[in-house]
């Protein structure tokens, strides 16, 4: 995993350590350690004491692999958001509309589903009343039978 971390001053023994501050989680997904903690490099290091480094370590976390210098990635940084206007203000207001686009989408949603379920029951309001309609249109049918044959019975 990789880490940002803070040179500290070289230690009796020569190792170099190295104050981590924060953890690189994906892309540009940075958590900021709540707990700093020193880890040494073994290695050689031409950085001195207060660098900024990037650190891999070691499966268990431990010890520090390798290190290179921060600047080339503070510098993307500053170049990708800084230089832009992205501040922490600009994207709470992106989180913020964001937000506001959602519910106002879900709204919409939900009306939609609404008319689509007041549709569907007059749908089937209209295909009973339809049925109604035939139902009596056959009996009405039934008696005009009827009445034209007393009718017929009458006449002759």
């Amino acid at each position: 995993m990789q880490y940002l971390a803070k040179v500290e001053p070289i230690g009796p023994d020569h190792t170099v350590p190295l104050r981590l501050l924060a953890r690189h989680i994906k892309d540009y997904m940075w958590e900021r350690l709540a707990d700093e903690r020193v880890v040494t490099l073994a290695a050689p290091l031409t950085f001195h004491a207060g660098a900024l480094v990037l650190v891999k370590l070691d499966e268990n976390d431990e010890h520090g692999i390798a290190a290179e210098d921060a600047v080339p990635w503070v510098m993307d940084l500053i170049d990708t958001f800084l230089a832009q206007g992205v501040t922490p203000r600009t994207l709470e207001q992106e989180v913020e509309r964001a937000e506001q686009w959602r519910q106002s989408l879900t709204l919409e949603s939900q009306e939609v589903d609404r008319r689509s379920l007041e549709t569907a029951a007059r749908r089937d309001e209209i295909q009973e009343l339809e049925k109604s309609l035939k139902l009596e249109r056959i009996e009405l049918e039934r008696r005009e039978a009827e009445l034209q044959d007393r009718l017929e019975g009458l006449g002759s």
